[in-house]
């Protein structure tokens, strides 16, 4: 175990996975996060010792350079959905990439890898768009060898997609959804922590890569497919945009009036990349140019998804029961 590699936010949804991965690789691991006290899960992945969390606060030279120090490669797969606070889209996702790269680079870092996010462009409406154009351009202007991973949508056991959607189902007949049309390609997370792994090991990789499942389909599919899994019958309503925009204005309010103790479901800038479709670009180079095969949504979700269901853990034996004849 001679690599070192430090991942900032390696605590999160998609760290964990990519700590996970190059630990079964031989690398040590520093996790950097805001709490390594509530991230010591995380030494469980390697032998004693091999993965350790630290405590990293991105917005900070001093502290981004002590944990970047003796490292031989950098991830970051720090990012926010929504604001709150300091954690701006401009602090978290267009400055603190570009802070990584530089210090990465004066302190001998051979490698970096920056998770991104289909549909960043800094011509985008978004600011979440924008701001992960940002953080891109800043991270190849201090290291241009950098390799830059947009993953479409991601799901898995911890995410905050299909697991709050399938929480939703079960308090009413209806489902809402704000752009119910809108195309995604939802990209398992180990399959992402994956292609890091791949990158890191071989480091002829340079350049943009787009990660997106093997299937794409609107939201109001992904809602079905969902819906399937977890065995409960809905109605799937679509909100159309300008309702949205009120909505999340109105939310937006709520969150200045109560001082930002109200986190609002929906925001302004979501329902903006709720807009446009989420998936790989054509002459784009992604898994393949890896090779990896990622894997689809129906051979993960009913592993993490079964919870939902009316009877929970006990759906597949009242199903099979419905079969038995009495005698």
């Amino acid at each position: 175990m001679t690599k070192l590699v430090t991942i900032f936010g390696g605590s999160g949804f998609v760290g964990r996975y990519i700590a996970r991965r190059l630990a079964k690789d031989g690398w040590r691991i520093r996790v950097a996060c805001r709490t390594p006290n509530e991230a010591m899960f995380v030494r469980t992945y390697g032998a004693v010792g091999q993965v350790e969390p630290v405590f990293c606060n991105i917005r900070d030279d001093e502290s981004v350079r002590a944990v970047t120090r003796g490292a031989t490669a950098v991830v970051n797969c720090v990012g926010v959905l929504a604001e709150s606070g300091k954690n701006t889209f401009k602090a978290v996702q267009a400055e603190a990439p570009g802070r990584i790269a530089q210090i990465a680079r004066a302190e001998g870092v051979a490698q970096m890898v920056q998770i991104s996010a289909i549909g960043a462009d800094s011509d985008a409406d978004s600011a979440y768009a924008r701001t992960k154009a940002a953080g891109e351009a800043a991270v190849l202007e201090h290291m241009p060898d950098a390799v830059i991973l947009r993953p479409s949508i991601v799901f898995g056991p911890e995410d905050d997609f299909f697991n709050r959607f399938a929480g939703m189902s079960r308090m009413g007949p209806v489902l809402p959804v704000v752009g119910a049309d809108t195309k995604f390609q939802p990209v398992f997370v180990d399959d992402v922590a994956a292609a890091v792994a791949a990158v890191l090991n071989d480091s002829s990789k340079h350049g943009v890569f787009e990660l997106g499942g093997p299937d794409v389909a609107s939201f109001r599919e992904l809602m079905q497919t969902m819906l399937t899994v977890v065995q409960r019958k809905r109605i799937i309503a679509n909100i159309p945009f300008p309702a949205a925009r009120a909505m999340a204005a109105g939310f937006g309010v709520a969150k200045t009036l109560s001082l930002g103790l109200f986190t609002p479901p929906l925001t302004t800038d979501q329902v903006r990349n709720l807009a446009v479709d989420n998936v790989v670009a054509g002459d784009a180079r992604g898994f393949a140019d890896l090779g990896l095969t990622p894997r689809s949504m129906v051979s993960v979700l009913p592993d993490y998804l079964w919870r939902f269901r009316p009877s929970g853990q006990y759906a597949e034996i009242k199903n099979s029961a419905k079969n038995l004849k009495q005698s």
